[in-house]
């Protein structure tokens, strides 16, 4: 497999190569040269299939000529003894996606990119340092999975009073080979310093830098997985059991819903759009999926995209949903290289929802008997606006990509205490050990080298 910048399709990269630049020289982001469809066998087994075993037949073909398949295999067990349920949710299905160790869908990128690493870079003396911006959950999950990684230190940004407490616990918490840092300044300007710093000519001669965030492929690949697995379980009329951590109110009863032979309709909050590029992946691959309704909070840059035909960067605004609060989201450059406007406008439907419709939504969902986190709301109501008008009824299936006890500030006032699901019960006790740096590049620099 081959990868080129979004950028330049002059210079092709291998795997191994594109993971551990992370971003490339002129500021693209790295694509396949091809994307390979699953074989008929892999296609019609999806539904069936061992989680781990759906992840090795999706992953092969990206990692192929630099992850032996026997390599492979062990990250994937190591990665992944948790999975991603689909369930019933009243008359809707949600994909749960935080049954990890921070409790959200980054686990799935992360703990895969970890391992990666350290196979890819065995028998390396030099340190890599990986930098990622987080507008949330993000940076809890490179922390979690590269803690404690040898010749590995870890730079999490994340924007100052802008994520919630538990989740920057999770980031600045750990310490030892993950340092924390508090900026003075939106996501936006986060990602705009990890940005410079891969632009820094003389900072990557005197340090090996790799990405965590999407930007990095490697993040991005294994997040096709859970759309795979998910879209097989919903064209064979299946449904899982809930995880020892869906946030099901006690004695609400599951409601079946049959969707045998019919594709999957993803409802996928959106703020950078690595994890609807993942999903654009998935239907490449041929995994039996419909279509996406890419739904954001009122930082609503793609939902214009679709419906103008012209992209227009913005700033980003605050919102309770705050890991979507992305005004420029880097992966559109992904989405645009492999589909026209007027091919993504077939496959993907926009919405926006603000944070009252949000808050509506997560009382009228625990109403029916099932907790959402705000950024879960923001995919059950974006499908409710969307299913009327375009005949999507009974297809949509939300992403639910964190668990609501990580948004307890938010929830409380709405539907009262949540509990939290045991990854987290342990997260609160820890301190918290940040350094605050303004949105300037000199002062990133300067932390780096230290």
């Amino acid at each position: 497999m081959h990868y080129y910048s979004t950028r330049n399709n002059n210079e092709p990269l291998n795997f191994a190569q594109a993971a551990l630049a992370g971003l490339a020289p002129d500021g693209g982001l790295y694509v396949p040269g091809e994307i390979l469809e699953y074989s008929l066998s892999v296609r019609t087994s999806l539904g069936s299939m061992a989680y781990v075993d759906i992840a090795f037949e999706t992953i092969k073909p990206w990692v192929k000529g630099d992850i032996p398949s026997g390599v492979l295999e062990e990250i994937l067990h190591w990665a992944y003894p948790f999975t991603a349920p689909l369930i019933n949710a009243g008359d809707r299905l949600v994909l749960e996606l935080f049954h990890g160790p921070t409790a959200a869908f980054k686990d799935f990128g992360a703990r895969f990119m970890a391992r990666c690493f350290s196979y890819l870079r065995r028998g390396e003396d030099r340190l890599l340092n990986v930098l990622t911006a987080t507008s949330g959950d993000t940076g809890g999950a490179v922390a979690d999975g590269f803690s404690g990684v040898e010749n590995a230190k870890v730079t999490v940004l994340y924007p100052k009073g802008r994520i919630s407490v538990l989740q920057e616990k999770q980031i600045a918490g750990l310490g030892e080979n993950i340092k924390a840092l508090a900026v003075e300044g939106s996501f936006d300007d986060c990602q705009r310093l990890v940005k410079e710093a891969f632009a820094d000519q003389d900072l990557k001669k005197r340090l090996d830098l790799a990405s965590a965030n999407s930007i990095n492929v490697c993040r991005l690949i294994p997040q096709i997985v859970y759309y795979s697995a998910a879209a097989g379980r919903i064209f064979s009329g299946l449904t899982d059991p809930d995880g020892q951590a869906s946030p099901r109110r006690s004695g609400f009863p599951q409601i079946s819903a049959s969707r045998k032979g019919e594709k999957a309709f993803f409802s996928v909050p959106s703020g950078n759009f690595g994890n609807l590029t993942a999903g654009l992946y998935a239907f490449k691959m041929g995994a039996p999926i419909e279509g996406f309704i890419a739904a954001t909070n009122i930082n609503k840059t793609i939902p214009d995209y679709l419906e103008k035909g012209f992209y227009e960067a913005r700033l980003s605004q605050a919102t309770i949903s705050n890991a979507m609060d992305v005004g420029a989201p880097s992966n559109f450059e992904r989405m645009a290289s492999h589909f026209s406007w007027e091919e993504l406008k077939k496959i993907v439907l926009g919405a926006s929802v603000n944070d009252e419709e949000t808050r509506e939504t997560i009382l009228e969902v625990f109403n029916k008997g099932y907790y959402l986190d705000p950024h879960s709301a923001v995919g059950w109501k974006a499908a409710e606006k969307l299913e009327s008008s375009r005949n999507l009824s009974g297809k949509a299936a939300v992403l639910s990509t964190a668990h609501p006890a990580k948004f307890a500030e938010s929830l409380e006032a709405i539907v009262g205490p949540l509990s939290l699901p045991p990854a987290l019960e342990n997260i609160m006790s820890r301190e918290i050990k940040a350094r605050t740096i303004p949105a300037e590049f000199e002062a990133l620099r300067e932390e780096i080298l230290l």
